[in-house]
């Protein structure tokens, strides 16, 4: 009967000593490596919509600069307590411009391929029709893909790279939209 027992017991102890392993890894991945995210509103429509899951990678940006049309996960200046999901305009340096519907950085007309409407801009928001706005050093201007649904750096100005959690690098739900997400923008106008 002891012997039964103490296999019982063993037992049950490399259990719990797997699942706290197991337990330690993912606490250690998601709080350094990456973490899962849901998005939630239709301001990324129609690259990402409202309930689909996305990893946000944390480690990217410390072995790489930022470039433009990246998606990132950023915490909201409005709130800290929410989390944006937003696509790079502009880099620290850039001038970014809205004029009649169309963006432009450093005077270069972007082709968005990706958005669901022309850009629209704010009454009383940040952006200006036709007025180029300078991105500050370690700022990033940021705009959703639903421009129309979107609170972005044309309502609130450019956020801090510091608030910066990661950059969206794959969706795994829903099933029929699962993989990596690429950059839309051309080489040339990615980074500096």
């Amino acid at each position: 009967m002891l012997k039964v027992f103490k296999a019982i017991l063993e037992f049950v102890m490399d259990i719990l000593e797997t699942v706290v392993f197991i337990g330690s890894l993912f606490i250690v991945v998601y709080l350094f490596i990456m973490q899962p995210n849901q998005v939630k509103g239709a301001s990324m429509d129609p690259t990402f919509n409202s309930g689909d899951y996305i990893f946000t990678s944390k480690v990217t940006y410390k072995f790489r600069g930022y470039n433009r049309g990246d998606v990132i996960v950023f915490k909201s200046p409005k709130n800290p307590d929410i989390e944006y999901i937003k696509r790079i305009i502009g880099l620290p340096g850039d001038k970014v411009m809205v004029k009649d519907s169309e963006v432009y950085v450093n005077g270069i007309k972007l082709t968005e391929g990706y958005i669901s409407a022309k850009t629209n801009l704010w009454e009383n928001g940040f952006s200006k029709n036709g007025e180029a706005v300078t991105v500050p050093d370690g700022y990033l201007f940021v705009m959703g893909d639903n421009r129309p649904r979107s609170s972005d750096s044309r309502e609130f100005g450019p956020v801090p790279e510091d608030s910066v959690i990661g950059q969206v690098f794959y969706r795994y739900f829903p099933s029929t939209k699962i993989g990596s997400i690429d950059n839309p923008f051309p080489d040339s106008l990615r980074s500096k």
